[in-house]
């Protein structure tokens, strides 16, 4: 049985005896139910009804959900919270402060940024802060931080989330996080165990792998789940990720066809995780949609076996009934047990019980009031967000002196955008984005400005030199003094790469211009670009696409504010030409 006086759960005698006696008052659905977090994916006045008519069947253990405004969100989780015998987990993923949580939450830095700016007290910051907005509409729980190591550049799923390349930088990060969320009254779940960082893949769409051997695991990522354990991290998140080494180390004579991701994998979970690193707390799988799972095993074997391995909560259902049925036919065939179905359910009640969630219910505070969302996008926070962005933003290269650039030596600028979504459509509204908020700074910093737009040109795709051909240089040096490239290249789980596609092949946008004009590279969000464009005699790593960041990063380029930020990753992508 979980011992639940100890960390991280540290239950008194009452809270324990409330843990017990639910557990034997719960139906055998209600016990499988508990195990779930279900997926909001909208909430509305339509929704409503058929909301608290699902909670009230299923009893779901806890719930995610899309982002939407802070009323709205509380009235969401009140409904839930209201048709719960037992008071739900409700999660969000408060990586960066929180945005993650709420629409208008602040966003205080990403992973990178936070770490570029070489100060573990801006992470508590975004603990405490994004935690703060999180409880304002009902949250209890961050998944979050994430302790990955970004030791391989190509890697595109956590290019931005993870503090750096360096374990005790995320290590240090990570509990200065785990400070404030704590503080703020929430859980926080470290993710994504094993570890992410070295596979160049994305395990939404395909199993990756942690290829570190024992030794090595053992002394870096391993060091950092260790050093949150030991603090007393209160949940992990299981990453559909192989760590084949150590699993050959654990099960003597395995067969790679029989290598799991660690979701799956009782060696990693309970081996290592539980026994060797000594974790007594709740364990989560990642989302169960992703591919890095579902290619493993068919959907009714997975849960029972996710399950038996060690993995406490399942992170949504795709159909509730068939995965319900799913995790019942897994007893009977004798894939999971009654016994390690309560075991999970302590640690889930215990969490519960740890966030006084019970205490709560009974005093009808579950969801805070209404006035309680003034702490959302409030001053206090915003000017953490300023702070960060002055701290982060990174002069990565500078090789021929270009900055600053002033309106008074260069007034007259070309902007190429490369990857953003938000360019207007004629006879459509569009939300202003990212460019039209740097190309707006820009014109109020003193600057005349052009934006490329490739479609004026009515650009044929196989017409790129044609194209080219029609912008003589002399009649573009004349036109312009300067040129900023600006990069918003986002991307999540629909490729395994995050790079530079340019609008034609050989086209005007292509960086010919580097030796005719004073070129500057801006990266609103991928720190890697420089292995696409390592012409560029300027690159700036800004690491985050707000306005707040956006106007940082103007003040900087025009030298009204000094570069602060040191790269925690290797921007400069392991290649000796993007130093030049």
């Amino acid at each position: 049985m979980v011992n639940l006086k100890e960390k991280p759960f540290y239950l008194d005698d009452d809270q324990i005896k409330w843990v017990e006696d639910t557990i034997k008052g719960m139906t055998l659905d209600e016990k499988i139910n508990q195990l779930f977090v279900d997926m909001v994916y909208d909430f509305n006045d339509e929704t409503k009804d058929q909301l608290a008519s699902d909670v009230k069947h299923y009893q779901q253990g806890g719930f995610r959900y899309m982002n939407l405004p802070g009323a709205q969100l509380q009235a969401q989780n009140r409904t839930i919270q209201d048709n719960e015998k037992i008071p739900a987990l409700i999660a969000a993923n408060v990586e960066e402060g929180g945005n993650g949580a709420v629409s208008g939450g602040t966003e205080i830095g990403k992973g990178v940024a936070i770490g570029a700016t070489k100060n573990p007290e801006n992470a508590y910051l975004m603990g405490l802060y994004g935690g703060i907005e999180a409880a304002a509409v009902g949250c209890s729980w961050t998944f979050a931080p994430v302790v990955d190591v970004t030791y391989n550049w190509r890697n595109c799923v956590i290019s931005n989330r993870a503090f750096s390349n360096k374990p005790q930088e995320v290590l240090d990060n990570s509990l200065a996080y785990f400070k404030g969320a704590t503080e703020a009254g929430i859980a926080c779940c470290m993710k994504h165990f094993p570890g992410d960082g070295l596979d160049e893949r994305d395990q939404h769409i395909v199993t990756t792998i942690n290829d570190m051997t024992p030794e090595e695991w053992d002394k870096t990522y391993g060091m950092i789940y260790k050093g949150l354990i030991d603090a007393g991290m209160q949940s992990i998140m299981i990453g559909h990720i192989q760590l084949p080494e150590y699993t050959r180390k654990l099960v003597e004579g395995i067969e790679d066809k029989d290598i799991m991701p660690a979701t799956l994998a009782p060696e990693l979970l309970q081996g290592l995780l539980r026994e060797k690193l000594g974790f007594n707390g709740l364990i989560i799988t990642d989302a169960s949609h992703m591919v890095g799972l579902t290619s493993k095993m068919k959907r009714s074997k997975i849960i029972p076996t996710a399950i038996a391995a060690g993995c406490d909560m399942f992170l949504y259902y795709r159909d509730r009934e068939e995965d319900i049925a799913s995790v019942k036919q897994g007893i009977e065939d004798g894939i999971l047990t009654m016994d390690r179905i309560d075991e999970a359910l302590e640690r889930i009640l215990g969490l519960k019980a740890y966030l006084k969630l019970p205490e709560k219910q009974k005093a009808g505070n579950l969801v805070p009031k209404e006035e309680d969302l003034v702490v959302i996008g409030c001053e206090e926070h915003k000017k953490a967000q300023r702070k960060v962005a002055d701290e982060a933003i990174t002069l990565v290269k500078n090789t021929q002196d270009q900055l600053p650039l002033t309106p008074d030596k260069y007034k007259r600028l070309m902007v190429y955008p490369l990857g953003f979504n938000s360019m207007a459509v004629p006879g459509q509204e569009v939300k202003e984005g990212p460019l039209d908020v740097f190309v707006k700074d820009l014109k109020e910093a003193g600057f005349d400005v052009d934006v490329f737009d490739i479609r004026a040109l009515g650009a044929d795709p196989k017409m790129g030199k044609k194209l080219l051909a029609g912008t003589p240089v002399k009649e573009f040096t004349d036109k312009y003094d300067a040129v900023i490239l600006v990069a918003d290249i986002e991307g999540f789980s629909q490729s395994n790469v995050r790079r530079i596609t340019w609008n034609v092949p050989m086209g005007p946008d292509i960086p010919w211009y580097v030796t005719e004009l004073p070129t500057i590279f801006v990266s609103l969000y991928n720190p890697f670009h420089l292995i696409d464009a390592p012409m560029v005699p300027t690159f700036i790593n800004a690491y985050s696409p707000t306005p707040e960041t956006i106007q940082a990063v103007v003040d900087k380029i025009t030298g009204k504010s000094e570069f602060k930020g040191e790269s925690p990753v290797d921007a400069f992508c392991d290649a000796w030409d993007t130093h030049l």
